[in-house]
């Protein structure tokens, strides 16, 4: 999931910094949608997972466990949230949407405009995820590897 996530913020920052006629940017813009759709199931498995295996997960205790518990919790409720709005703003747009040749959503004759609105945070909050990504990376080399010297980077990539 991690590669999936770097593919995909990697498409975001090529349609935002490169112009609109160059071939990259198309490239990498193409997958975007379907790649998205294809994480935000993959996030819900992986959260359903997740919450059976609460009990077996380390314990965290004082500051820096609420630490990692709200790190956690912002990281899980941004990858559902981010998508959960690009799809309402498919569901209130004249496009529809499809995943995989499969119609998901219809196209309507005009668009809804609380939806579009709801939907242009879409981007905004995928930087968000980004930093907070970012952040989570930063904090399990610093805090585990070279701080505490234990086997969680070891654990998380298995």
């Amino acid at each position: 999931m991690a590669a999936l996530f770097s593919a995909q913020f990697m498409s975001a920052a090529a349609h935002w910094a490169l112009p609109r006629e160059n071939a990259l940017r198309e490239a990498l813009w193409g997958y975007h949608t379907t790649l998205g759709t294809t994480l935000f199931l993959l996030v819900l498995l992986r959260g359903v997972w997740g919450l059976v295996n609460l009990s077996r997960r380390p314990p965290h205790g004082g500051a820096m466990g609420q630490a990692v518990k709200i790190g956690h919790a912002s990281l899980y409720l941004l990858m559902v949230i981010v998508p959960v709005l690009k799809l309402l703003s498919y569901a209130g747009g004249t496009r529809g949407f499809s995943y995989l040749g499969f119609q998901v959503l219809s196209a309507r004759t005009t668009e809804v405009a609380w939806m579009q609105t709801l939907g242009g945070w879409h981007g905004e909050l995928g930087w968000a995820l980004a930093f907070l990504v970012v952040g989570h990376i930063t904090m399990a080399i610093v805090w585990h590897r070279l701080i505490q010297r234990d086997d969680t980077l070891k654990r998380m990539a298995g």
